[in-house]
């Protein structure tokens, strides 16, 4: 099986020291990515550390589809326990940074300890005798810095342009639960709160150059140029709009939350669709060495707002569900939060919560202001930032989270198998994780199509899509590449047997299971606020658990005896 490429870095904030460790024989088991930053998080994160403190660890890392120059590619993985769910979390972000990542010869990248000053890490392509080249440089001048301007100054101080930074804006200084880490200036690592993972280690910026890729060759199958034209070629109209493309739709068929959850549908909608997305949009935007280019480049020259987006979850999070049906102030909210470092949907949902409790639905400029607040944790947002999980009680609204990740859109309350998709994923109510919502809109061929109501048969396919997914996470293979990268090429892009990737895929989702349960995680956490309305939700809860092996309280049975020396009893400052 085709797997990421190179050592695994270790950066100890603590001791400012960097060191290289062979990792083959676990890159042959998970590939890279997601499932290889698993793996490491597993052994390596002991299962009592505190998310914001030393003990906890952050990765990130590549696959082998970086080493390639085929479509829907430009992706890396980041993994830690999440400050947010207070689990383990993986996250996925696009644009250019993975290709400077491969550049500089590692598979992936580990940051342990805390530094006690904001730092900045220069890591370069990695010496020919495997010593690591890396720098830490103060980086007090960027104290509370917005994400342009720290791409600005490496652009100006070292020669980098913003595809080679990873940082975080304010909001992960200021340990804003739900705080992104931020790449091309307005690609997220979005949601779990890596942010202020990242600043609890005195991170501010991470930078990465090299050209050591350029000695890796794969040898890849013809099947990779096939994708890349039939990427170039399709005509999928979210080359026009994005995810946006599904606003319309979502609210025509009742999957669209409004108003902070009450209502699944928006009057407002023609205002906030994918049209009106489209309008904005002024040029053609992309990932590295991807022909679909999906991105939407968008500004609105009399507001004076330029950002890229946004997407349909932001759409959800900052216009239905805060009543707000003009999408140059939903552009505006998604500009300030990629500026600010913070991940749109759970920052729109719990602004959304704040608007109810004030009945301020539909104030643009009330929600401009709270999302400063809460990235600066001033006034109100500095309960704000604390998720709606942690804050939902104070301002008497209902908790719509699962295992504190707030929901992204895609209602399943409309959409069963999305709902039973959103209650099973172990990050919580991500709608990627186990990506059910296109068979029931539908967004697939007809053959395809699920009917949204209820749950009969279809665990098999949750299970299915969820290993799938962890593949494509691992590879890294964007999730947007359905319909054109097949199981068949998928298989021979990785050199191996669909059902080889199956498993691989459900290794990856049992270890992240295994992990959490570690931490007090269990059926009770696989739930939804809306369980009681979807007819036959706890048999079909149960008929996954029993697809997957595990047992019927949602717990993995003890059947790993593998972990590292490194992970449970590990001390606080290993």
């Amino acid at each position: 099986m085709r797997h990421a490429q190179g050592p695994l870095l270790t950066v100890d904030m603590s001791e400012r020291t960097a060191t290289t460790t062979s990792i083959d024989d676990r890159l042959s088991e998970f590939v890279g990515g997601r499932g290889l930053n698993t793996s490491l998080a597993y052994d390596r994160i002991p299962f009592d550390a505190d998310p914001l403190g030393p003990a906890n660890r952050l990765y990130l890392s590549t696959g082998p589809m970086q080493h390639s120059s085929t479509s829907f590619t430009g992706r890396m993985a980041a993994t830690a326990l999440s400050p947010l769910t207070n689990g383990l979390c993986s996250s996925n972000a696009g644009g250019f940074l993975s290709r400077n990542v491969t550049g500089a010869g590692y598979a992936a990248v580990e940051i342990v300890g805390e530094s006690d000053e904001l730092l900045a890490v220069h890591v370069r392509e990695i010496g020919g005798d495997g010593e690591p080249d890396v720098t830490f440089e103060p980086a007090s001048d960027l104290e509370q810095a917005e994400v342009s301007a720290v791409s600005d100054r490496f652009a100006e101080s070292h020669g980098l342009s913003a595809e080679h930074v990873a940082c975080i804006g304010p909001a992960g200084e200021n340990g804003v639960r739900f705080a992104s880490i931020m790449t091309s200036d307005t690609r997220a690592f979005g949601r779990g709160g890596l942010g202020a993972v990242l600043g609890s280690k005195g991170v501010k910026a991470l930078t990465f150059d090299g050209d050591a890729a350029a000695d890796v060759d794969l040898d890849w199958p013809d099947d990779a140029a096939t994708v890349h034209r039939d990427a170039a070629t399709s005509d999928s109209i979210m080359k026009r709009q994005g995810t946006a493309s599904v606003t319309e739709l979502a609210n025509e068929v009742g999957a669209l939350p409004s108003y902070y959850f009450s209502e699944s549908s928006f009057d407002g909608v023609e205002g906030i669709s994918g049209d009106r997305v489209e309008e904005k949009k002024h040029k053609k935007g992309t990932c590295s060495q991807c022909a679909f280019a999906c991105k939407l480049p968008t500004r609105d020259e009399e507001a004076g707002v330029e950002t890229e987006g946004p997407e349909f979850e932001t759409v959800m999070a900052f216009g239905s569900n805060a009543g707000v049906d003009d999408i140059v102030d939903v552009m505006r909210a998604n500009e300030l939060c990629d500026e600010l470092g913070m991940d749109t949907i759970s920052c729109g949902d719990v602004v959304s919560m704040f608007l109810e409790s004030e009945d301020e639905f539909g104030n643009a400029e009330l929600v401009r202001s709270i999302v400063e607040q809460i990235a600066y944790r001033e006034g109100v947002g500095d309960k704000l930032a604390e998720g709606v999980h942690r804050a939902h009680e104070e301002f008497g609204a209902a908790d719509w989270t699962v295992k504190g990740l707030s929901f992204s859109g895609h209602d399943g309350r409309h959409l069963n198998g999305q709902g039973l998709a959103f209650a099973t994923a172990n990050r919580g109510a991500d709608h990627m994780y186990g990506e059910f919502y296109p068979y029931e809109y539908p967004l697939v061929d007809p053959d395809e199509a699920l009917d949204p109501t209820g749950l009969e048969g279809k665990p098999p396919k949750l299970v299915e899509k969820e290993n799938r997914n962890a593949v494509l996470d691992s590879a890294i293979v964007c999730k947007f590449s359905r319909g054109i990268v097949t199981d068949d090429q998928l298989a021979a892009l990785l050199d191996a047997d669909y059902a080889d990737l199956q498993a691989l895929g459900a290794r990856v989702v049992e270890r992240e299971r295994a992990f959490n349960n570690a931490r007090g995680f269990d059926r009770d956490d696989d739930t939804l606020p809306y369980a009681d309305e979807i007819a036959g939700f706890e048999a079909a809860l149960s008929e996954y658990y029993a697809l997957r092996g595990w047992n019927d309280d949602g717990t993995v049975p003890d059947r790993d005896a593998d972990r590292g020396a490194t992970g449970g009893e590990a001390s606080a400052d290993d």
